[in-house]
């Protein structure tokens, strides 16, 4: 079943890069008591996510905190590994969470699953961007198959 408006997000670790080094990371941690952006992506270093997705968050960086976002986090069912170094190579710095769902639990607790199987990708996640206050969904907005339209970083900040 699908996460919705008005669900809580699951209890969940996440690993991150921190300072070069592996760290966990609840779902605690990151939504508890804050306003997060959390943006999904088929896979690190994949064309439209690398483009356009990512990108349009660090250039909107500092417009979405001044709605009152206190995190801005991009999830990928990638490794902790590739996550580091896509954010490298983004530029992505401090302003972005990159968090890593490398076995894809919160994807699937979610139920934000796509096959990728057909591009040898195997299970990955759905594009899609949501608003979570103090680890509640605020709005979800997820992306039809292979488009980019309401997930992108103008598209929430509309929503904001």
């Amino acid at each position: 079943m699908t996460i919705k408006v008005g669900d809580k997000i699951p209890n969940m670790k996440f690993k991150v890069r921190q300072g070069g080094d592996p760290k966990d990371l609840t779902t605690d941690e990151l939504f508890k008591g804050k306003k997060v952006v959390l943006f999904a992506v088929p896979g690190a270093f994949t064309p439209t996510c690398s483009m356009k997705h990512l990108p349009g968050f660090i250039q909107k960086y500092d417009e979405l905190k001044k709605k009152g976002v206190d995190t801005v986090a991009c999830l990928s069912v990638n490794d902790h590994f590739v996550m580091g170094a896509w954010a490298k190579d983004q530029g992505a710095g401090e302003k972005i969470a990159m968090i890593a769902d490398g076995n894809g639990d919160f994807t699937r607790a979610v139920g934000l699953t796509l096959d990728g199987s057909g591009f040898g990708l195997g299970e990955r996640s759905q594009r899609y961007a949501m608003v979570v206050e103090d680890g509640t969904v605020k709005k979800l907005n997820v992306e039809k198959g292979g488009a980019f339209e309401v997930s992108s970083a103008e598209a929430i900040l509309g929503a904001l």
